[in-house]
């Protein structure tokens, strides 16, 4: 006897967009529980009494850096060079000062003409931030028919410091500019002063006479912090308005191109002139970035201390080997 067929039922076809509703939905109440816990969480915040009626308190603000904590400002030390017997040397040794002081610090070093393999090779070992610029040679003049143009005496410096103005200005260095030159002698605590001074400050420096048998002194004269009376020992001290050495000074970089930082403001365009003659350089420079002895800044307190010395070194009747490096007469005349 055969068996008695089963009966069949035909299997249902299957809904992808049924399923993917039902998924949906279990995906969704899943959350429901941590959704609760947070929306009654939100509610009890919103009911919380305030006190006295005031609004919720803000976060205090934090409190005024101290001045000794602020970061110092960059001091930008500009040093004119140019090839001579000891420019090797001077370089050196004011490389080796200024890795000794207080950084951050910036060395613009400004060649007369056309910037020099030599000097590029010492600045890349000289372990200081620096930047290396050119300037144009001081323009000639004549003495007189039939005989040769000579450079102004000054206007090479003129031009080398005016070209690092320049390089400042454009790109908004910040901080504290000095005249540094390469011939003098600096102490450490000199650069520790330097950024001290918010606007304009200005010191006493030492220079060796023409004989060099005396020191003479040249700046200000202090009462604390300040200017009451000047040093000078110069022909021309009456015509002079600033007695100030050009070593003898330093300013806030923002008063080149922010009036407003300026006591003076009738100048728009602060440079070293070419219009007044040797030994009002650096007055007439002064004159545009304060308007009297009550803007400046004397340090340190008392102006009683002598921080940088003019040395004046003469080195016209030395030898200037091409290169720094000695070619000739390197024969052994002492054998071992």
């Amino acid at each position: 006897m055969a068996p008695s067929a089963l009966p069949f039922y035909p299997r249902r076809p299957f809904s992808s967009p049924c399923f993917l509703l039902c998924f949906l939905l279990g995906f969704v109440g899943g959350f429901f529980p941590f959704a609760h816990r947070h929306l009654h969480h939100l509610d009890d915040l919103r009911h919380l009494p305030l006190q006295d009626g005031a609004p919720p308190a803000l976060p205090p603000p934090p409190p005024p850096q101290p001045e000794q904590q602020r970061e110092p400002p960059t001091l930008i030390v500009v040093t004119p060079t140019r090839p001579r017997p000891l420019q090797a040397y001077h370089l050196h040794r004011l490389a080796h000062t200024l890795r000794l002081a207080p950084q951050p610090l910036l060395w613009l070093v400004v060649e007369r003409g056309a910037a020099t393999r030599e000097t590029a090779a010492l600045l890349r070992g000289c372990g200081v931030m620096y930047r290396h610029l050119a300037s144009s040679s001081p323009e000639a003049r004549r003495r007189g028919p039939g005989r040769p143009a000579v450079a102004e005496r000054g206007g090479g410096l003129r031009q080398q410091r005016n070209a690092a103005l320049d390089h400042i200005e454009e790109h908004r260095i910040r901080g504290v500019v000095y005249f540094a030159d390469e011939d003098n002698v600096y102490s450490l605590d000199l650069f520790q002063q330097l950024r001290s001074i918010r606007s304009f400050g200005t010191w006493p420096v030492a220079m060796l006479g023409v004989g060099k048998s005396k020191t003479l002194l040249e700046g200000p004269v202090c009462d604390d912090g300040r200017v009451v009376g000047w040093h000078t020992n110069a022909r021309n001290s009456r015509s002079r308005r600033f007695h100030v050495n050009r070593s003898g000074f330093a300013f806030n970089s923002s008063m080149l191109w922010d009036a407003d930082k300026r006591a003076h403001q009738a100048w728009n365009y602060i440079r070293l002139l070419d219009t007044v003659r040797e030994g009002f350089q650096e007055t007439t420079f002064v004159e545009q970035l304060v308007e009297d002895e009550t803007h400046m800044e004397g340090i340190p307190a008392g102006c009683s201390k002598i921080m940088n010395l003019n040395l004046r070194l003469d080195d016209k009747y030395l030898v200037y080997p091409k290169g720094w490096e000695m070619t000739e007469n390197l024969d052994v005349i002492i054998p071992l």
